[in-house]
């Protein structure tokens, strides 16, 4: 395993994941995002490379194999929406969310200390 290309892969799919909910909640919250939808679909190039190369970087970290990564993934989509949605709409985070939140974020876990 090597954690500096897990890292970065992290880092990219949480900057990834952030544009992705702008570009897909925006509309409904700013009036600016709203009119310029044409202009968030066109995100779509750059938010594709960075799953790409965010894809690559985790499969490199996990030794070639490919389901942690996408377990990385999912997770940083999770956290993102999470704290995203709390922070831009004010939803809390019920006792169903939180228990959510922890068996994705164990899915990391068992991904990263579980040897096989």
């Amino acid at each position: 395993m090597n954690y500096k290309y897990i890292a970065t892969s992290i880092l990219i799919f949480l900057l990834g994941q952030i544009v992705v909910w702008i570009q897909v909640n925006g509309p409904m919250i700013w009036p600016w995002a709203k009119n310029y939808k044409f202009l968030l679909m066109l995100l779509g190039v750059p938010i594709t490379w960075a799953f790409m190369e965010a894809t690559q970087y985790a499969v490199q970290g996990f030794g070639g194999q490919f389901w942690p990564g996408r377990f990385l993934s999912f997770v940083a989509g999770i956290f993102v929406f999470t704290v995203m949605t709390y922070l831009f709409r004010s939803e809390a985070i019920t006792l169903k969310t939180a228990v959510s939140l922890c068996l994705a974020f164990s899915l990391i876990l068992v991904q990263l200390f579980w040897k096989s």
